[in-house]
């Protein structure tokens, strides 16, 4: 018995494994098991986990070489990610939490923010965007016509997006 409970797990972490290499050989553009330290976000996303800037930093010094050079191997990238993803970090938050995050943005109450609103509270609160993570929020979040984020649709297609 606790011979196949020991070959589930290895099938559960070689599962693990091949999904990081995937995912990772997406941005080997080189093909050389190497990518950019600007892609590992990316990458980490890509694999269904959502970490801080923060704690996307904390895994880059986990996984970057003592002399950082600017790219990530792959050898590194695997047993950080494959912890990662087997103690399941940096999950997705939950619809009903974005849902009081947008609300408590919404000082009218009106189901909807404008444009101006969320740059500002996007860029000067908190851990701030990227000018990048700001421009992709918008091209998915705003109503092009209206130049409102309707918050309520937009944690449906995030949550879409997740699934």
């Amino acid at each position: 018995m606790a011979q196949q409970a020991g070959s589930g797990e290895d099938r559960v972490e070689a599962e693990i494994e091949k999904k990081v290499i995937e995912a990772f050989e997406v941005f080997d553009h080189e093909c050389n098991k190497t990518v950019d330290v600007r892609e590992i976000g990316s990458i980490v996303r890509s694999l269904g986990c959502y970490p801080t800037e923060a704690e996307l930093q904390e895994l880059l010094a986990e996984i970057e070489e003592e002399e950082p050079t600017g790219y990530i191997h792959l050898e590194k990238f695997i047993p950080v990610m494959r912890k990662v993803l087997l103690e399941r970090s940096y999950q997705p938050i939950p619809e009903d939490v974005l849902l009081h995050a947008f609300e408590a943005l919404d000082e009218n109450k009106c189901g909807y923010l404008t444009k101006e609103q969320l740059v500002k509270y996007m860029t000067e609160e908190g851990e701030p965007f990227t000018q990048e993570e700001m421009e992709d929020m918008l091209s998915a979040a705003l109503d092009p016509e209206t130049n409102i984020i309707r918050y309520k649709d937009y944690i449906t297609l995030m949550i879409a997006d997740d699934a």
